[in-house]
């Protein structure tokens, strides 16, 4: 259980549609399709009206600070059995690079995998009260791209199992590029709060509206998106 998951789900009903991707970047094909992961009816290229209309709200404010970049939508609406893909394939290529086999683990290892993979990883439960937040429809990962298309450095990939993958982990790091990296993150971060969405507090790209995360992390009571499967 995450702190959020104390946040009661008050389900507004609002309907999922489509990103209009031309106002965006986007990678493609999709990562985790690429992956493997089937979104079968689904497409990871959509989210909740009003999670939208502020996406389009905080490429506005982008583009008045910085003409002609573009938000990069990495991923967001995200199906239980997709979480449940990516947990997996973060589990098996922690074993690998770690140079070992799940048969051959100790049960500390496991555990200290499984830690891993869940500092980055929602758990992919189906209990209404505590759904994943990509689930919602609520939550967005996303990146930046300059005005020549060119996918600006954060200092670390989404999805990495690190503690670079921490917004603030640059502001005070001894780096060459510690600045860069950190100026940009925080850019990210400005023109998504400013359209009223929460980042993370431990994932650079991973930002919410309306979701559990969102309503702890804004001192809501309660939230108004819970799981649509």
């Amino acid at each position: 259980m995450r702190p959020y998951h104390q946040i009661p789900i008050l389900e507004c009903g609002e309907r999922l549609v489509e990103i209009p991707l031309e106002m965006f970047a986007v990678e493609s094909p999709h990562p985790y399709e690429k992956l493997g992961a089937s979104y079968g009816n689904y497409s990871p290229y959509y989210l909740r009206e009003s999670v939208v209309k502020n996406l389009i709200q905080a490429q506005n404010y982008l583009q008045l600070l910085r003409p002609n970049w573009h938000i990069q939508i990495f991923d967001a609406y995200r199906p239980v059995a997709v979480q449940q893909f990516m947990v997996d394939y973060s589990f098996s290529t922690a074993l690998e690079e770690r140079g070992l086999t799940e048969a051959e683990l100790t049960p500390k290892q496991c555990q200290e995998i499984w830690e891993a993979v869940y500092e980055i990883w929602a758990v992919p439960s189906m209990d209404e009260k505590m759904p994943p937040p990509h689930s919602t429809g609520a939550a967005v990962d996303i990146t930046l791209v300059d005005e020549v298309g060119q996918i600006i450095n954060m200092g670390s990939p989404i999805d990495e199992m690190s503690e670079r993958s921490h917004p603030d982990y640059y502001a005070y790091k001894d780096h060459p590029d510690a600045h860069y990296y950190h100026t940009h993150r925080q850019l990210l971060s400005d023109v998504m709060l400013k359209a009223g969405f929460q980042r993370n507090p431990k994932e650079w790209w991973h930002f919410c509206y309306g979701d559990q995360m969102w309503a702890w992390l804004n001192h809501q009571a309660t939230a108004f998106y819970g799981r649509l499967c």
